[in-house]
């Protein structure tokens, strides 16, 4: 996988507090998850929204509904992670690698699509493999289309309703990838059919991905072809006004891409980051973390839940709790970067794999460190595979460097792993992970946290002890 770089954010730590921080600012910031997810350069979701809100600056949309596209527009990939799994699976290759590729090939052209198969099925395996598999994909490859973006749109529409947005900015998300001409997914909704932000959506996104992958010049040519086709005409001819807005188009090419999000935000509908809010937000994106691979399906809520209770037994104050819950739902954000080849593969895996999925615990840290209000407990996310020992990682510090929260995350998260089903292993049983636990007290894991942990398990059976089993 190639490195990765986040931009940091202009925030100066320690100048934002919770009541001045813009959720704007936050979902702008985490965005970038979602961008590596779908194999794009970080920013693209910030990029997407500046192209979107100039749009609808060009088109004269109603400020309520500038508002509803302008989160559209940050969210619209919310729902990414969760056909992450059945992509690899489908083509017997790099979830990250297939969604970056698509995102320029023309679906309409059987030649385009063909290339675009062949390139990225099974790469690796035998040419009686590959041919059964394009043969599946030739005959069944609408419904596969249908299918894998219909999980996708699902959630991210979900994911914007939990997040209490309006029902405009979710069916936006739902819309994202309908085409003008019905042939898009995942109702197949044709023409003025298709939500009218949903239409914004879908043109702000490819402008950025033609524009990186074209410049300014290709990018007009393949929209301009695509116009009746992918595209609202009447979009397509607002995106020809503003082809020589020259300050514009420069603006995109910022290392801060995070920073335009803000001046295309309505002033008048500004929604500002409670502690509530920012709880919601993590929530979200522990369902977008998990939603990466079917063998963590709960693991971020169980983490949290677990290192909470953890916390409790040792009596920590508010703040320190609520800086855990937190750290819980968030510390695998870096996942989103890893392929789900080495997420979900059955064996062991090969050193180049393993300094990959190693890599998730920095990229957790650098993210969170991009948002204000999740810096605090970035470190604590990121240190979640250390060991007291220095044998973990990503720094492999020694358990003197380390603070308490930080332990008792890596006791949440080493039990919660145990006992969920892994693709080479079932999950174990409670009493079995008290014992693996134990094992390692002292020696790779913090001890008190460790009794604590037990004494957890304990005060909340059957319920909580049955559930970590189940």
């Amino acid at each position: 996988m190639p490195e990765k770089t986040f931009a940091r954010s202009a925030t100066t730590p320690g100048t934002n507090t919770v009541g001045s921080v813009r959720m704007s600012e936050v979902l702008g910031a985490l965005s970038q998850a979602l961008d590596i997810t779908e194999g794009q350069p970080a920013g693209h979701s910030a990029r997407s929204c500046a192209i979107g809100m100039r749009l609808a600056q060009e088109t004269g949309l109603p400020t309520d509904q500038q508002s509803s596209l302008f989160y559209a527009l940050l969210m619209k990939d919310a729902g990414c992670s969760s056909n992450s799994a059945k992509v690899c699976a489908l083509f017997g290759h790099n979830d990250i690698v297939i969604k970056r590729d698509g995102k320029t090939v023309d679906t309409d052209s059987l030649k385009a699509m063909v290339g675009y198969i062949s390139r990225n099925l099974a790469p690796d395996g035998s040419y009686l493999t590959r041919a059964k598999m394009f043969k599946q994909f030739i005959g069944n490859g609408a419904d596969i289309g249908r299918l894998l973006t219909k999980t996708r749109c699902e959630r991210g529409a979900e994911i914007a309703r939990k997040l209490d947005f309006t029902e405009d900015t979710a069916t936006a998300v739902h819309s994202l990838d309908e085409h003008w001409d019905g042939g898009g997914h995942p109702d197949g909704l044709k023409g003025e059919e298709i939500p009218l932000l949903g239409r914004y959506l879908g043109l702000a996104q490819c402008v950025d991905f033609y524009r990186n992958a074209a410049g300014i010049d290709g990018m007009y040519e393949a929209i301009e072809d695509r116009a009746g086709r992918w595209f609202d005409p009447d979009l397509v001819i607002a995106l020809q006004a503003i082809r020589n807005d020259t300050s514009f188009w420069e603006s995109l090419t910022t290392k801060r891409p995070e920073s335009l999000v803000r001046s295309y935000e309505p002033e008048d509908r500004v929604k500002i980051a409670t502690d509530a809010r920012i709880d919601s937000v993590a929530e979200a994106f522990a369902q977008v973390i998990d939603a990466k691979s079917p063998y963590t399906a709960t693991h971020s809520a169980g983490v949290a839940e677990i290192a909470v209770g953890i916390g409790k037994v040792q009596g920590l104050t508010p703040k320190e709790i609520n800086d855990l819950n937190r750290a819980g739902l968030l510390h695998d954000i870096g996942k989103l970067g890893v392929p789900n080849t080495i997420l979900d593969k059955p064996g062991k895996l090969s050193s180049d794999e393993w300094k990959v999925m190693r890599e998730h615990a920095r990229y957790s840290e650098e993210i969170l460190n991009q948002v204000s209000v999740f810096r605090p407990i970035a470190q604590i996310a990121g240190r979640h595979h250390e060991r007291l020992d220095g044998s973990g990682y990503h720094r492999g510090i020694r358990g003197d460097q380390m603070t308490q929260l930080e332990m008792i995350l890596q006791v949440a998260d080493v039990a919660e792993a145990l006992a969920a089903d892994r693709p080479y292993r079932e999950g174990m049983s409670v009493d079995r992970v008290l014992e693996i636990v134990d094992s390692e007290a002292g020696t790779k894991l913090d001890p008190g946290s460790v009794e604590a942990l037990r004494v957890y398990l304990d005060s909340v059976q059957p319920v909580t002890r049955a559930s970590l089993a189940a």
